[in-house]
């Protein structure tokens, strides 16, 4: 089976699990026997681009004609049997889904957010969950609050974006959903619940982490959206040190927020953006590890690599997040009151939940389990 992985990477400034989770889904298709085509974009690549060439840039997620044209020739050079499409935005665009089916190859698309409907995909504006822009032909609130990289400009041209391509999200030939919200999401949407199969991402298998771990990991993009407000103020209602170490990973607009913290308080470090393999040295060193989202996040790729490590996980009630922490962690509200108390919790039951981490990953997340599983997809299309 020889298949074209089309994604656009996230800029490298800000990490990203949906990178990781592409990067690992092509190895793990590789050594299960499939052909794969990487068909990748980056942001970063903007950096480079030319004046005129960014002129253009707020048209390319309706429609990249570059990307257009190097999708058909790599299709009519390989003959693919499908195309899996992850992010589209902002070189690729949608109109990939129309390119692979005018050339006869069916597509299917795994949906990491909430973008078929949301202009920034996160159902999230100022602090709320927000879901104005659901069932509207065009999408006015999303404009008039300057919803995506807080721009009417740009957001007007998202909101047409998505006018644009409701014909062409309906038309994927088989939706992979990671949770059960965004196969809810879907349908919604007006997604017939046959072309909808809910599976989770996976990751390699990197083993468990040695010893207890001490403290607490926090890693994700530095965004309102991802709670660091809310976890450093459930952190300031403790005494400096009463529970270990709290490391903070990531970049982001609320940089300074980690900053400061780590400046206030002995008990918190600010280790700005570091490669995986630091990272899992850092999931190893903590005892739990704390996902704070306040919109519905769909499956943090952090969460992941706890539960691999054998690391407990203390979440909000947002998205995916109960469904990842199952009986491997614990589940709060996201309050600064509620988080406090689940910190205290967590301390106290962490190296007790440790085995049951690891078990949840094993028996949930396992990448063999999983890959075969999207094999099966693809096969389901081709019949």
């Amino acid at each position: 089976m020889k298949v074209v992985v089309a994604h656009n990477r996230y800029a490298s400034g800000a990490p990203s699990g949906e990178n990781v989770i592409v990067d690992a889904e092509i190895a793990q298709l590789s050594t299960a026997g499939v052909s794969v085509l990487p068909f990748l974009r980056s942001s970063d690549e903007i950096g480079t681009f030319s004046t005129a060439r960014k002129v253009l840039l707020p048209l390319s997620p309706i429609r990249n004609g570059e990307s257009q044209r190097a999708l058909e020739k790599l299709i009519k050079a390989e003959k693919p049997d499908v195309l899996h499409l992850h992010n589209a935005y902002p070189l690729l665009s949608p109109w990939v889904v129309r390119t692979a089916h005018s050339l006869g190859v069916p597509v299917v698309h795994t949906v990491h957010n909430y973008r078929q409907v949301c202009a920034p995909g996160l159902y999230f504006r100022d602090g709320h969950i927000c879901t104005e822009c659901r069932g509207k032909a065009f999408a006015v609130p999303a404009v008039r609050h300057a919803c995506y990289r807080d721009s009417k400009a740009q957001s007007a041209v998202m909101a047409a974006t998505l006018a644009v391509h409701r014909g062409t999200w309906r038309g994927v030939d088989r939706f992979v959903a990671l949770t059960d919200r965004i196969a809810e999401h879907l349908r919604d949407f007006g997604v017939p619940a046959e072309r909808i199969t809910v599976k989770p991402n996976g990751i390699p298998d990197t083993g468990a982490a040695t010893g207890p771990g001490e403290g607490f990991l926090y890693a994700a993009r530095l965004t309102p959206e991802k709670g660091l407000e809310l976890v450093l103020d459930a952190w300031r209602r403790h005494p400096d040190g009463a529970f270990g170490p709290l490391r903070i990973i990531g970049d982001g607009p609320l940089r300074p927020l980690a900053e400061a913290a780590a400046a206030e308080r002995s008990d918190v470090s600010y280790l700005g953006v570091l490669p995986n393999p630091e990272v899992r040295a850092q999931l190893g060193a903590a005892a739990c590890v704390i996902a704070a989202s306040t919109w519905h996040d769909v499956l943090p790729t952090i969460v992941l690599e706890a539960l691999c490590a054998g690391r407990p996980v203390l979440v909000t009630d947002r998205g995916g997040l109960p469904f990842l922490a199952g009986d491997a962690g614990w589940v709060v509200e996201p309050d600064p009151a509620a988080l406090a108390g689940g910190l205290a919790e967590a301390h106290a039951g962490a190296a007790a939940l440790a085995p049951a981490a690891r078990r949840r990953f094993e028996e949930h997340f396992a990448p063999d389990v999983l890959i075969q599983r999207l094999i099966d997809v693809y096969r389901s299309v081709l019949r």
